[in-house]
């Protein structure tokens, strides 16, 4: 039993040796319909980190505009993207369908570079230049490819990185109301709820505003109280009116009328 478990690993070492030997001499020779063929081969075993160097030495000899030139760029596009390299990824779709405009792939290199973007879209927490930028690329790529088949999912998609900067939008105002910046808190609540008007969370934001104008108001200098005290007012009558049967009301009606009794006082 162990002589033959010492055979076959003699024999699988033998032809792992001869598998990185074949590629080593097909990546350091000259022969490139071959190293297409074995970039083919090795792509289709979704072994990428070895297909790109041939590949790339393919298309660095073959005519861009020949069949196997464009073959070889559009396996390139999906071997960096299915290593998750999606910056280069969609560097390399962007300009596949700039140098192919013709060819069956360049609405689907087209839609692939958005959605590249859309890949390194971060979680809500963080920057989201790259979710703005796959926003605006979908919808330059809808607006291409007008009759595209690939349009219900370009609008989810598009809804789903809409969800997520109104996440991060409200999540900022929230933090500049826990870290006691009222004044930021309200500019930001305020910008929050006029991109998204009709957010889910449009009660706690308005609830929140309330607080913020309150407590800004009570740290103000003298010349500012009446008019911040008179802001607290209206963010409570647009709570109220949008949702008059909250269970914050009772909490609220205190704060509204501890607003009116500081501007009475603010003007004796």
């Amino acid at each position: 039993m162990k002589l033959l478990q010492k055979a076959l690993l003699v024999i699988l070492t033998s032809l792992l040796l001869f598998s990185c030997s074949e590629y080593e001499q097909v990546l350091k020779g000259d022969n490139y319909d071959k190293k297409y063929e074995m970039a083919v081969e090795l792509y289709q075993k979704k072994k990428f980190v070895k297909a790109v160097p041939l590949f790339e030495e393919v298309i660095s000899i073959f005519s861009k505009l020949s069949e196997k030139g464009e073959k070889s760029y559009y396996y390139l596009c999906y071997c960096h993207y299915n290593m998750q390299q999606y910056q280069l990824a969609g560097y390399y779709f962007k300009n596949f369908n700039i140098t192919y405009p013709l060819s069956n792939h360049a609405e689907e290199a087209a839609f692939m570079s958005a959605n590249c973007k859309v890949q390194a879209s971060p979680k809500s927490s963080l920057d989201q230049t790259y979710t703005m930028g796959a926003i605006n690329e979908l919808q330059s790529f809808m607006n291409r490819y007008p009759a595209t088949t690939r349009k219900d999912t370009c609008n989810l998609i598009i809804d789903n990185l809409r969800d997520k900067l109104e996440i991060k939008a409200f999540e900022s105002a929230k933090l500049y109301y826990h870290m006691e910046s009222y004044e930021a808190a309200t500019v930001t609540f305020a910008n929050m709820l006029s991109d998204y008007p009709d957010t889910d969370y449009r009660e706690e934001a308005l609830y929140l505003m309330v607080m913020s104008n309150y407590n800004l108001a009570l740290n103000s200098v003298d010349q500012k109280k009446v008019e911040r005290f008179e802001e607290t007012i209206k963010s409570y009558t647009k709570f109220v009116d949008n949702f008059p049967k909250s269970d914050k009301i009772k909490e609220l009606e205190m704060i509204y009328l501890k607003a009116q009794q500081e501007i009475k006082l603010s003007k004796k």
